[in-house]
């Protein structure tokens, strides 16, 4: 069982975390963490691990889980053993069977006479079969790091596991591998993960919000479908607060203007009765009181019924509130803008496709590039938008108004602050207000105008260049997607899903993500082997 209670973390700059956390994760169940970026999910899972202490509150975890870092850049100056932290055993091992049975290395061993074969059997498993343990990190791809670790699982046999987006770098082969893993493990797990097929092998969702933690007693559909309803209500709410408000400001008004009316009334009586000045001014006195008495009254209800829509509308989903408002390409749907005829691409003297590529993109289609790590697919992107030529084959390409989405957001102008990066792309002459609105409704308040790009997290550079699309306005004829869910959270990958189903140009899209490609409504597939 692992047990958190009252779990307070405040970061070295004492800048608090979260406080009173609590959670309850039981043997064999199997939880998905999720929560928007900023929330703290990596640091729970390190808190339950024990890669770092609570500030108070308590964490029980024994035995230790197994954890599966999603920053693995740290591991580049140690070796593969070294990482999965079995080398000393190894050592051990090795000194033994060299006739130096020392205490010492007895005691590391700890009658651990397997080791050996479970790193080989772990390794063969996930198709890490040509790697040695003595491997520089540093010289492993990033879909190998993750394997390395996700290998560790069998190698120390543990009875719970902690995951942190461990298919962010995996092909769709080593997705396959994981999932298994996921579906047929007894293991206890606690995954934070991005993956929707992921999620949906998990039976339960604890969501990590500023409110603590909520959980939904079922896998990331039955999360999906709650939080649908959730939003509902929420708009219901808006809705009927909102006409509430127009009420009372109504009720306001018109009780102003009566107030104002019977004291004008009684005014002319007091001066016609030849009233003294002295007690007209003593009248008036009151009359002055009891009308702001009243007007803090309905002040105050106003004011009370605003506030709780402000707060109503701070919880409202973030996706709500965007809209890309693009225009239509100007291409006719259609069109042909791409033909390859037997193409092929050469790299140290031999061909990248076992199968020479033929295939049509016309305008309006959705078309997903797919294949394994390796497999050419951004060689590919680079082909069809004219940056390279194929060594053999033709290819006719008429992409005159592309949008590339790189994996490290190239759009981007770090140099630049988020205000200056929107203003890049004010082909309109748009005012500085219309601006600020159009980054405000993609998440960007004012303190985030001056915010230097470079210190952008993956969804928030997104963010920026889908806002910077909408106050381009005139829409790319095309739009090209390099794995664009891979550094994102749930709530922006909602954010682009909604986004890219409003575009009504070409997309063509590099990705792993099979739940994302069918949110999108993929219409063509082009596989690379």
């Amino acid at each position: 069982m692992l047990m958190i209670q009252g779990l307070h973390y405040a970061h070295p700059n004492k800048d608090v975390l979260f406080a009173g956390i609590n959670l309850t994760v039981n043997k064999h169940q199997k939880i998905a963490l999720v929560g928007n970026n900023g929330t703290g999910k990596s640091t729970l899972l390190k808190l339950l691990g024990g890669e770092l202490q609570p500030t108070s509150g308590s964490v029980k975890a024994e035995p230790k889980p197994y954890y599966v870092p999603q920053i693995l850049g740290q591991f580049n100056d140690v070796t593969v053993a070294q990482a999965l932290q079995i080398d000393a055993k190894l050592t051990a091992l090795a000194q033994i069977l060299a006739g130096n049975v020392t205490d010492d290395n007895m005691s590391t061993l700890d009658d651990d006479w397997e080791i050996e074969q479970r790193c080989a059997e772990a390794f063969a498993l996930w198709g890490l079969g040509d790697i040695d343990l003595n491997t520089p990190m540093a010289s492993l791809s990033g879909g190998q790091k993750t394997k390395v670790f996700l290998a560790g699982i069998h190698i120390h046999q543990p009875e719970a596991v902690l995951l942190d987006e461990p298919s962010n770098h995996l092909d769709v082969a080593g997705r396959e591998l994981l999932y298994k893993y996921i579906s047929s493990t007894r293991h206890t797990l606690v995954v934070v993960s991005h993956d929707r097929a992921l999620l949906n092998m998990l039976d339960t969702v604890c969501q990590l919000s500023h409110r603590g933690i909520t959980t939904y007693g079922g896998n990331y559909e039955f999360y999906a479908e709650q939080k649908l309803i959730e939003a509902g209500a929420l708009e219901d709410d808006i809705r009927s607060k909102e006409k509430a408000l127009r009420k009372a400001k109504e009720v306001a008004r018109e009780s102003a203007e009566r107030q104002q009316k019977l004291d004008a009334r009684g005014k002319k009586k007091q001066e016609k009765a030849g009233m003294p000045k002295i007690m007209m001014n003593t009248m008036r006195n009151k009359a002055e009181n009891s009308s702001s008495k009243l007007a803090g009254v309905h002040a105050e209800k106003t004011g009370s019924i605003a506030g709780k829509l402000s707060t109503l509308r701070k919880e409202q989903p973030a996706v709500d509130k965007m809209k890309m408002d693009l225009d239509n390409s100007s291409l006719h749907k259609g069109k042909i803008l791409v033909d390859a005829e037997g193409i092929n691409f050469r790299y140290h003297d031999a061909e990248l496709w076992h199968q020479p590529l033929n295939f049509q993109i016309r305008s309006g289609e959705r078309v997903a590039i797919r294949g394994q790590n390796g497999s050419g697919k951004t060689t590919l992107i680079k082909l069809i938008l004219g940056q390279i030529v194929p060594t053999s084959g033709t290819l006719n390409s008429v992409i005159a108004n592309a949008i590339y989405i790189d994996q490290d957001y190239s759009l981007i102008d770090d140099t630049l602050t988020v205000y200056q990066q929107a203003q890049k792309f004010n082909l309109g002459a748009l005012q500085e207000h219309d601006i600020r609105i159009r980054l405000d409704r993609f998440l960007f308040g004012t303190d985030d105008l001056d915010k230097p790009c470079r210190s952008l997290s993956g969804g928030e550079k997104m963010r920026l260049i889908l806002c910077s699309l909408a106050i381009q306005s005139q829409a790319p004829d095309v739009i090209i997607l390099d794995e664009p869910t891979n550094n994102l959270d749930l709530q922006n990958i909602g954010i682009l899903t909604s986004a890219i189903n409003e575009y009504r140009g070409t997309l063509l899209v590099i990705s792993h993500d099979t739940y994302f490609l069918d949110q999108i409504n993929i219409t063509i597939e082009i596989t690379l082997q």
